[in-house]
Formats: C-alpha cells, structure tokens, sequence
C-alpha cells in the first residue's frame, strides 16, 4: 500500500508526496508537528499539516534568509532570530564568527525537541554555543528590547495560529525599536502566485512599508512550498539591500553555499512584473 502526505495549496490544487512511514506525531499545545520520510525529499516536517521543511529544498529558505541580510551587514553581531524551531537559520549564521550573540525565540519546544531528534541535518544549528533559546511568544519579546539588535529574522509559520502575531503592525512597529540604527528585518513574505497568499503579500508588505524607510521585496524558487515562487521580505532604517552589498567582503569570507551566491543576492530583487504591481498596490494607501 502506497503512503502519500497532501497538502492542499488551494481548494482545487494540492501537493502530494509518497512518503515511506511517519517518524512521529505530537499534538503539542500549539500545533501539530508531524515528520515524515520520504523517497524524493528525504525527511520532512509539517505543522498543521502544512509542509514546514524538507531535508532535499530547505538549504535554498534558510541561506536566503539569512546571508541576504548578511551580505549587507557583515559587522552584524547580535541577531535576533524569531521561530526557527528547525535550527536551520542558525546553522547558516553560525557560519559567520564575528557573530557573538544569537537570541532564538520559539513558541513551541516540541518543534526544537522533534527536529532535533529527527532533522540533524537543520537541528545542528542549536549546537553553537552563541544560541539562546527563549521559549515564549515573539511578539510579546520584542517588546522588551529596544535599539539591541542589528538584524532579526521573522523564520515564522503562515499568519494563523501561533504565527499570526507575527504579521501585525504592533510586532513590525516593536522590531522597529529593537533594532539598531543600521538594522535590518528580513520575513518570509509567503508567495505571489495563488490569490489566498497574495492577499497576505500585500498586506504584509504594506505594514512593513509604514514601519521602515526602505522596504524592498525579493524571491527564492523553493520547490515544496506553494507554487515553489516564494518571497522574502528585507526592510532597514538605513541600509539597502542592493547600495549596500559588499559582494567582495561577503566573498572574501569564504563562506559556502548551495544556493546563495553576491550575484544572485543582486538578481533576487528583481521581480516580475506581477510582483511588483502587487505590491504596489499595497503601497497605494501609504
């Protein structure tokens, strides 16, 4: 008998992969975190029953949301990671050794404990010792921070359930104030392409615009979320993502990558046409 995880992207399109056997399944007080094997994708992690992770694609998510903002700022040092119950952000940033803290702040410690019995590919990442991890609400912990941080990463869920706090205008207004006066916020900015997920783009992006001087927009091609176009979102009080690359320091670093390279980084910011209308349609009350 053949095993298959679905997810429906909307109500006429789905996902589905074969998978060999579930790894485990735990109702935590949050959610539902489920892993999965699979033949094509390897390990997987799903929340809800949306697909989170898997060991084949999460390699292009957690280098462009972390080395685009590093890029930028290479002097970074404190960093604020905001879920990243997977580890998979913090491997990435653990590459860099001018890094001296890395606050993690996770609702959930199931999704850390899970991933790190069953994803040590992404997991190894709390292993550095400059991680902290916080278990509590992120929205309620930045509000506790003022002009600390020199870039935070929102690696959160789609914006219901316990990630929903985390795409208001209270939260990006509160980033706002714990960052740095360099600082930089980069998001997951969920996908352009189905109608459901581009309501969310607009709406998040025009909140962001209202808390930040520069807001920008760019994309990664990751093939197990909906419709494999997803975008980022890079916002800054001072910084631009493409004036202000330093592609020959970032290179010098030596640091390597599968999926991120200076060139692509310039390249990710050039958007479709459709994108970019989008998104200035919801500028259009700004």
């Amino acid at each position: 008998m053949e095993l298959w995880f679905s997810e429906m992207h909307t109500p006429h399109v789905k996902l589905s992969i074969q998978v060999t056997r579930q790894l485990c399944c735990v109702q935590s007080k949050y959610q539902r975190v489920e892993v999965f094997e699979s033949p094509e994708f390897g390990r997987f992690l799903t929340l809800d029953g949306f697909m989170m992770l898997s060991e084949k694609d999460e390699f292009i998510y957690h280098e462009m949301i972390t080395h685009v903002p590093m890029a930028v700022h290479p002097q970074a040092e404190n960093i604020l990671v905001i879920g990243a119950g997977d580890g998979g952000a913090m491997r990435e940033l653990s590459k860099y050794t001018q890094i001296k803290k890395i606050d993690v702040v996770e609702i959930d410690s199931e999704v850390v404990r899970l991933c790190k019995e069953f994803l040590p590919s992404t997991s190894c990442g709390f292993d550095d010792l400059r991680v902290n991890i916080f278990y509590e609400d992120g929205l309620k912990f930045v509000r506790s921070h003022e002009n600390e941080y020199d870039i935070i990463i929102v690696d959160s869920t789609d914006p219901f359930g316990p990630g929903e706090g985390l795409f208001s205008m209270e939260f990006y207004g509160n980033c706002f104030r714990a960052l740095r006066d360099d600082g930089i916020l980069i998001n997951q900015h969920e996908s352009p392409f189905y109608e459901k997920d581009a309501q969310i783009v607009r709406r998040v992006h025009k909140r962001i615009v209202q808390s930040f001087e520069t807001s920008r927009v760019y994309q990664a091609h990751i093939p197990t979320y909906p419709s494999g176009h997803w975008l980022f979102g890079f916002a800054s009080k001072r910084l631009h993502p493409l004036r202000d690359l330093n592609a020959k320091k970032w290179n010098a670093l030596g640091i390597k990558t599968q999926y991120y390279n200076t060139n692509l980084h310039k390249g990710a910011f050039y958007l479709p046409s459709y994108v970019e209308n989008m998104l200035l349609d919801g500028e259009v009350d700004v």
